[in-house]
């Protein structure tokens, strides 16, 4: 049976050593990251660096501590992710965020290069076939996964499989484009975006939002470049009069994550790869958006393992336990207390993910809670 190790958010007495970051120091202390990691291993701890206006991100003191721990064994450490939207605006969105060189400890670099298309493509499965792994994933020994627990409106939950499913593949490949990168995993077939005129308001932002400015309108009328759009799915996400929309079915997107979260992980060997996941400011959803809402739930804590499947079981049960904050969406969709709050507030099967990594083989939902006294 995994194991998997927490700590709680809550602070009841008046000493270091009962904030956050004192607990995660003592988790990681106590985890043993030198049964994982060598003296002078380049490790890559993966991250989600936001977006501009979505902050509720893992916040750079908590990165600090793994990569000072890391440090502590004589691990080379670096923060990555791949990406999101073109790559100068995103370090500069991370900087702004607070994560850099100098708050986390360790150099800050895009694991895809600066155009996202440094990768190299990976066998994937039944779903995907082949998918392209970034190149500095693909290649680095050992990694730390560092998770921000939330929803997604497209996933449901979004943990420790998205953020390697999703941030360890490219957005496109240079020669396949986005059918071989995570494009694939958001839509289905050709991944044509439709648009309904007669339900669009003309509010623009899914041309704001577009990572790649292949969205524009001319004379009232929506213009698409299907070439460079990478299939994110921003633009469908953002839109309210429910004017776009873009082919994708829930169950082959969930099993999708699986496969590609599989596809990240073959490229390393047995015990190299480690999950921290954040059970904080969960909103209700992804980090890649423009804003971030008000959690819908307290904050948990913090769980790390070497499991990825039990981490995310176990982020789940506690996620399943909790109650749900008001002054949030919450109100809006009338959730109560008892009910499945991300399943209410997205409708996504969310657990297929989980389930579909146990059944690739990538860990087991049978897990033992180990709780920091």
């Amino acid at each position: 049976m995994s194991k998997v190790c927490f700590a709680s958010a809550r602070a009841k007495k008046w000493k270091y050593e009962d904030s956050m970051p004192g607990k995660l120091e003592i988790l990681l202390k106590e985890f043993h990251v030198s049964n994982y990691f060598e003296p002078r291993e380049w490790v890559a701890v993966k991250t989600h660096f936001g977006s501009e206006g979505a902050h509720r991100i893992v916040r750079p003191i908590f990165l600090r501590k793994v990569v000072d721990a890391l440090h502590s064994i004589g691990a080379k450490p670096f923060v990555t992710d791949t990406v999101r939207i073109k790559g100068l605006d995103y370090l500069e969105v991370a900087n702004q965020n607070g994560i850099n060189h100098l708050s986390v400890g360790a150099p800050v670099i895009l694991a895809d290069g600066l155009y996202g298309h440094d990768n190299l493509m990976v066998k994937a499965g039944e779903i995907l076939g082949e998918i392209a792994v970034s190149s500095v994933i693909h290649d680095v020994p050992a990694m730390v996964v560092c998770s921000h627990i939330k929803g997604h409106i497209q996933a449901g939950y979004g943990g420790a499989i998205k953020n390697v499913a999703m941030g360890g593949v490219s957005s496109r490949h240079r020669d396949c484009g986005w059918k071989c990168g995570r494009g694939a995993m958001h839509t289905l077939g050709e991944g044509i975006l439709s648009w309904d005129k007669e339900k669009c308001e003309l509010c623009y932002q899914c041309m704001e939002i577009c990572p790649l400015d292949v969205i524009k309108f001319v004379n009232e009328e929506l213009q698409w470049d299907s070439n460079e759009c990478w299939r994110c799915g921003r633009c469908e996400r953002v839109c309210q009069s429910d004017a776009l929309s873009l082919p994708g079915n829930d169950d082959r997107f969930m099993r999708s994550l699986a496969e590609a979260a599989k596809a990240v992980l073959s490229t390393f060997k047995a015990n190299k790869v480690i999950y921290i996941n954040f059970l904080t400011e969960i909103q209700p959803e992804c980090d890649c958006m423009p804003v971030a809402d008000v959690p819908v739930i307290q904050d948990q804590g913090i769980m790390i393992s070497d499991d990825i499947v039990a981490i995310e079981q176990a982020s789940v049960d506690f996620l399943l336990k909790a109650a749900p904050l008001p002054q949030s969406v919450i109100e809006e969709k009338s959730i109560v207390s008892g009910d499945d709050i991300l399943l209410k507030l997205s409708e996504k099967p969310y657990h297929i993910q989980i389930e579909e990594s146990e059944r690739l083989g990538l860990g087991s939902r049978n897990y033992e809670l180990i709780e920091l006294a």
